[in-house]
């Protein structure tokens, strides 16, 4: 049986600007940064990102708990720094994004994850302007 699989994330991206000036303000370590933006020219821009995100959870190990990802190991951390991260995305401008990766099985026997976002969380992304994404995959078979 294959499981399912997802991590949940929060990620600034943009033009021209250096990942580690945001981590330095926001004062949180990303788990993954992208600095090509810094080496790109105008005439072709290139987006850096800034990203901190979960570990990819399985539901062969585990109960993929989508709501918890985000509530209890992202925005946990990334509340406090809500009033710098507006400040760094109005200086950089930068956009920010609450992303959830998902691999979902193709078994009968397996559920779907559910998938949703609480008040607290939508009142987060309002405030530092963030959007949503969602990204999915089926899995291969087995």
């Amino acid at each position: 049986m294959t499981p399912n699989k997802g991590r949940a994330y929060f990620g600034l991206s943009g033009y021209h600007f250096d990942p580690n000036v945001i981590t330095k303000h926001i004062g949180l370590e990303p788990t993954s940064i992208n600095d090509a933006g810094m080496h790109g020219n105008l005439d072709k821009p290139v987006i850096s990102s800034w990203e901190l995100s979960t570990e990819t959870r399985t539901s062969e190990t585990q109960e993929l708990d989508i709501y918890k990802l985000i509530d209890d190991e992202i925005l946990k951390k990334i509340e406090p720094a809500k009033d710098k991260i507006i400040e760094i995305c109005k200086s950089h401008n930068l956009s920010p994004r609450l992303g959830v990766v998902l691999t979902l099985s193709i078994d009968e026997d397996e559920t779907t994850p559910d998938v949703g976002f609480g008040s607290r969380v939508i009142k987060f992304c309002s405030e530092v302007g963030a959007f949503i994404n969602v990204d999915y995959k089926l899995s291969e078979r087995v």
